[in-house]
């Protein structure tokens, strides 16, 4: 068996799945998520990415193997990605021996890396909840909540906690908070997507990117993208702007909101001069305004 342990979590491997065991300071995404483990099958690869400090411990799963990867559709940073492990500079000689088992392993048990077409891996316990800004989505298998605080706009706040049935859902979409760029949990339902924006719409939560709790949403939208009927159809999709089941994209901004977007485009632009922003940080919220022009 290889194990390694680490602050940021521990990882154990014994020839047919990998535990995972986040650390007591991790990530709440991760702390939320809890222990995870990972059949063999669901395994697409393994690397170890040295640093001056240490480095990184990488699990690459099958694509749809994962309903937490699919529902986050590659916008997780490295600290909430359960499938990532901080190693110390002590430890990295530990790091390659378990990169080395599991290579063997699905080398010896001819593991193809191709996507899957069901989920391979349970997601998220329920009931389930997470979220901020304006709210708090929760899910119990059957029902969606979302909760309103002091903070959210009268449009929501007049008609009291939205209350969702499963059977009212067509889709659902994470996007977490980029740069100035606020993101949102929303829920589409059948008869349709809201064209207001999230800040506005009883079915989504506005999320403003003020904590790293916030983005405990995607464990929620997880948890319901593994329950809407025919999810799987969403993997043969194209990749692009991302999107569960339905791509709800954003309406384009009344002609007299231009003013507003081209300052925006003006101030990421600044951010990304000063380094506040990375290069990835700035295409993806500058993309974002362009699309809602």
């Amino acid at each position: 068996m290889a194990e390694i342990i680490q602050r940021d979590g521990t990882w154990t491997f014994d020839g047919d799945t990998v535990r995972i065991v986040p650390g007591g300071k991790a990530h709440p995404v991760r702390q939320e998520l809890g222990e995870i483990a990972v059949p063999l099958e669901a395994v697409a690869g393994v690397s170890f990415e040295p640093d001056r400090k240490g480095g990184r411990l990488r699990l690459r799963l099958r694509g749809g193997a994962c309903p937490v990867l699919r529902a986050a559709d590659g916008r997780l940073k490295d600290g909430a990605d359960p499938y990532a492990l901080t190693v110390e500079k002590d430890r990295t000689g530990v790091a390659e021996y378990f990169v080395d088992e599991v290579r063997n392993a699905l080398l010896i048990e001819q593991v193809p890396d191709t996507p899957v077409d069901r989920f391979l891996l349970p997601g998220p316990a329920l009931p389930v909840s997470g979220g901020g800004g304006d709210g708090t989505a929760s899910f119990d298998g059957e029902t969606i909540r979302l909760t309103w605080n002091w903070k959210a706009e009268e449009s929501k706040t007049a008609g009291g906690a939205s209350t969702l049935p499963l059977s009212r859902i067509a889709a659902v979409r994470w996007l977490p908070s980029i740069g100035l760029e606020n993101g949102y949990l929303r829920f589409e339902p059948v008869e349709g997507p809201v064209s207001a924006p999230p800040k506005y719409d009883p079915y989504a939560l506005d999320l403003w990117g003020m904590s790293k709790k916030e983005h405990t949403a995607v464990l929620v939208a997880a948890a319901v993208l593994m329950r809407l009927p025919g999810p799987r159809a969403a993997l043969d999709a194209p990749q692009g702007p991302p999107s569960l089941t339905k791509a709800a994209e954003p309406a384009a901004a009344p002609a007299g909101d231009h003013d507003v977007l081209l300052r925006r485009l003006r101030e990421l632009g600044e951010l990304h001069q000063a380094g506040v922003l990375t290069d990835e940080e700035f295409s993806t919220a500058k993309q974002a305004v362009l699309r809602s022009m």
